[in-house]
């Protein structure tokens, strides 16, 4: 089996993610995509929101009943506590799938966040036990540092326009030809909390579960 993983806040979970997951499956042909909602990452400042257990159910919903068996959420960071490294969570799906996986699993990253690849916690480990899959950023207002309220900390810059540059990442990568919808969690918030339209930014499931649980 051919297993990928895409961490983050989702806060909410957006279309941009769903479309990064199907393309994934469709294009890569990885048979699972693994959502994996972080608790607190090492880069960048959560903004206000959903609760942990919030975002995970919400991303849980949206797994059963659009993902079609391809998509599943892992709660790993959430139960370990503290600070969520990738190089924990790799380690642990590679003993929950030993039995099953036939080859490394393939790390989904953001062009921005691959730039500064060499800042992460155990670096070299993670860099021997993955495969690579870069998502290109699109440039846009939608997605800048100027609207990103998950404020980035420790020495990580976040920047959203700075173009992925695969010769200086230095390590064999897959990277997706296809662009993916630019979609803003943030302005996703603001929208609701505004009590304007946010509708057709998130997946059916999504908006369903918002609307229901009066979330944000």
């Amino acid at each position: 089996m051919r297993i990928a993983v895409l961490g983050g806040s989702f806060n909410p979970l957006h279309c941009g993610h769903a479309m990064l997951a199907d393309t994934v499956i469709k294009e890569l042909n990885y048979d699972k995509v693994i959502f994996v909602p972080t608790n607190n990452p090492p880069h960048k400042k959560i903004s206000s929101g959903l609760s942990a257990d919030q975002r995970y159910n919400l991303v849980k919903n949206f797994c059963e009943k659009e993902g079609t068996s391809h998509f599943e959420v892992e709660d790993c960071e959430l139960k370990r506590g503290g600070v969520s490294y990738t190089s924990d969570t790799i380690s642990f799906l590679n003993e929950k799938y030993k039995s099953v996986l036939s080859e490394k699993i393939g790390l989904i990253m953001g062009g921005e966040i691959a730039s500064e690849f060499e800042k992460w916690h155990e670096s070299k480990w993670i860099s021997e036990n993955v495969n690579f899959i870069i998502v290109p950023r699109v440039n846009s207002d939608s997605v800048d540092n100027k609207t990103c309220k998950n404020l980035p900390i420790n020495h990580y810059k976040g920047d959203f326009n700075v173009p992925f540059d695969e010769k200086k990442f230095g390590y064999k990568c897959t990277i997706l030809s296809s662009k993916i919808i630019s979609v803003s969690s943030t302005d996703i918030r603001n929208r609701i909390s505004d009590g304007r339209s946010f509708r057709y930014l998130v997946p059916d499931s999504v908006f369903e579960y918002i609307v229901k649980n009066e979330l944000y």
